[in-house]
């Protein structure tokens, strides 16, 4: 009786695949986890010092909604050193998390039935959110073959007259991939002949490996077409103080403010002061951190590679996405067998969208010899269930 009162909407809504997956987990002992999403680095001592200190000295009191001004000065100077980019403070909302940022601008935007194109596999809130909305979210497959990167062609095949945004999120959760500058150009191009806004998730832009993160925003004409969100959870190991913030044309940013007036109030006072810290001093850590993922990064591709699971080498993030198709399971199945045989967490492709399945995530922000003892596991897994002259992909 009681469910007759909950919104359709909700109830249409799948259960998060990688909550469900984790359930499992919750109580058992000797797993090695290769499947949350965070880094596994303690947040730097100046930027937890800048808390306390904030503490000590009873500054817990509600900013301003958008955020404070001294922290949107400093996103502001970070965007511009950082990737050339050029946003004035008041073009800056400072958000609960980088997933505020998201639903805020899918909430901002979307009018009943709006359109929003998605790449997947992706992060596993966006079309539950865009569904929240009132929108519809159109899930645009991306192929191995291509690096899991968006291409013209199937962007294009997915266009119709009620399309208003492209959500994209490179580098990429879950399958570490990244846009070149000629795939954005050619993503960019496309926004302006149909007219579509781009909505650019890019927390994970400080963690790259062989080039430098590029921003769709900093090309031409895509500034004052482009919802920016970026935030600290990943750059500075800070996933639990929530901490995002989103930047865009003024216009879009003030409908975003109004939401989040009337939702989250502000986001927490005192992780806006670390993060004021963290954009100050904080870089070497970023440095540090990034140079100790490429090192794993390499331990674990090889190593997939080594046991007979093909992979693509990720250029960002810290995770791959490896094949699991030739052994004959489904990613949950292979998952769970996993999990319950040798102890080991990875995350099941599908959780990511429909064209996850048949991959597996793997996170490699976990020591080193986690990784090491992971892998032996995996192999010894997967020489119990190894099928003869099975297809590799």
């Amino acid at each position: 009786m009681q469910e007759a009162f909950i919104s359709r909407i909700v109830r249409g809504l799948p259960s998060s695949g990688i909550r469900k997956f984790f359930d499992l987990i919750a109580g058992s002992e000797g797993i090695i986890s290769l499947g949350v999403g965070e880094p596994d680095y303690i947040t730097p001592d100046l930027i937890r010092a800048a808390c306390i200190e904030a503490l000590r000295m009873g500054i817990t009191k509600y900013t301003s909604n958008c955020g404070l001004m001294e922290l949107r000065h400093e996103i502001a100077n970070y965007l511009a050193n950082r990737f050339g980019l050029n946003y004035r403070p008041d073009q800056i909302l400072v958000t609960v998390g980088v997933s505020e940022a998201a639903d805020l601008a899918l909430r901002a935007i979307i009018n009943p039935g709006d359109e929003i194109l998605i790449p997947e596999p992706c992060y596993v809130s966006y079309s539950p959110c865009t569904a929240i909305a009132g929108g519809i979210p159109v899930m645009i497959p991306t192929r191995y073959e291509d690096e899991f990167r968006l291409k013209k062609k199937e962007l294009l095949a997915h266009i119709t007259e009620r399309s208003k945004a492209i959500l994209l999120s490179y580098p990429n959760n879950p399958t570490g991939s990244i846009m070149t500058l000629e795939d954005l150009t050619e993503i960019a191009q496309i926004a302006e002949k149909y007219n579509l806004l781009v909505i650019s998730d890019e927390v994970y832009a400080e963690l790259t490996y062989e080039t430098k993160h590029i921003s769709i925003a900093s090309l031409p004409g895509m500034a004052e077409r482009t919802i920016l969100l970026n935030g600290f959870s990943k750059a500075f190991s800070m996933t639990g103080w929530r901490l995002g913030f989103a930047t865009g044309p003024k216009e879009i940013i003030d409908a975003m403010l109004k939401i989040h007036q009337y939702t989250m109030l502000c986001a927490p006072s005192i992780s806006q002061y670390a993060a004021i810290t963290a954009l100050r001093e904080g870089y070497r850590f970023i440095d540090e951190m990034v140079a100790e993922y490429n090192k794993r990064r390499k331990l674990i591709v090889n190593g997939l590679k080594q046991i007979g699971l093909p992979c693509l080498e990720p250029k960002g993030a810290f995770y791959v996405f490896p094949s699991i198709k030739h052994t004959g399971m489904t990613s949950e199945e292979f998952c769970e067998r996993l999990l319950f045989e040798e102890k080991v967490a990875v995350v099941p492709g599908n959780a990511f969208g429909k064209s996850g399945e048949g991959f597996v995530r793997c996170c490699y922000a976990a020591s080193y010899s986690e990784i090491e003892e992971a892998l032996e596991r995996i192999d010894r897994f997967l020489r119990r269930y190894r099928q003869p002259n099975a297809a590799v992909l």
